[in-house]
């Protein structure tokens, strides 16, 4: 293959000038893990509560915590992040809305792809949350009951300790899906890992060297995940469940 391999183009100076094509990458590489620690923290917390509301015998809330997972579950992520990005500014109130749109380009489009991201993702946490608690067998949630605990009280210190630590094999894989669903916003502009890739091979067309580093960062990323996560998993792991010894 004809092809002129050139790793040094990563210690070159960039087009404009203001740094090297490596530190271009690395720019990425810290704006997707901050947009993908930002996103999770979000929502592992809304996917924890709309994941309980599920399970509650109140059907208006199971009724709301349902529709919410089905509509944020079932859109396309590309269409999602287009709505918040492009459609909401216009839905809101009209100061808000024009507070939003005169705030720093980079802000904009990071707030909408965390906003996407953490929701989008919530919704499969949710379902994680819902099925660790069903899980459960049903003895546990009765014997909160009558030592007199009431169903918050029994979800705060039976179920959930219980449910959490059954589903951190799954939520391992959600935690992975959110660094690799925020190169999708890059579609919007937001100059992350994989679309500083594609702007160096714009400016180097180097595209092998480029991509190839993509997906080293990506790896490294998912391989330090993994191991944090089978850390854990082994820490909070219980006797005589599944994964347990």
């Amino acid at each position: 293959m004809a092809y002129n391999w050139n790793w040094g183009v990563f210690l070159q100076p960039t087009a404009t000038g203001d740094d090297t094509y490596l530190g271009w990458m690395f720019y990425g590489f810290k704006m997707t893990i901050a947009l993908s620690l930002s996103a999770w923290l979000i929502a592992l917390a809304v996917g924890a509560v709309v994941g309980i509301l599920r399970t509650v015998p109140n059907k208006l809330l199971a009724g709301i915590a349902t529709a919410y997972v089905e509509v944020f579950r079932n859109i396309p992520l590309l269409v999602q992040l287009f709505l918040w990005y492009f459609v909401m500014p216009e839905l809101l109130p009209e100061q808000l809305g024009n507070a939003f749109k005169q705030t720093n380009p980079i802000l904009q489009q990071f707030l909408a792809s965390m906003v996407c991201l953490a929701l989008f993702t919530s919704a499969r946490v949710a379902e994680q949350v819902r099925s660790g608690i069903n899980s459960l067998p049903p003895g546990q949630k009765n014997a909160g009951l009558a030592m007199g605990f009431t169903l918050a009280q029994t979800y705060r210190h039976v179920l959930l300790p219980m449910a959490v630590r059954l589903i951190v094999p799954p939520l391992t894989s959600e935690f992975l899906n959110i660094f690799k669903n925020s190169a999708v916003c890059s579609t919007i502009g937001l100059l992350e890992l994989a679309a500083q890739g594609r702007q160096l091979v714009d400016y180097t067309a180097q595209p092998y060297e480029s991509f190839i580093a993509v997906t080293l960062a990506y790896l490294t990323i998912n391989v330090v995940v993994m191991f944090g996560m089978r850390w854990v998993e082994a820490r909070v792991r219980v006797p005589g469940y599944i994964g347990a010894k």
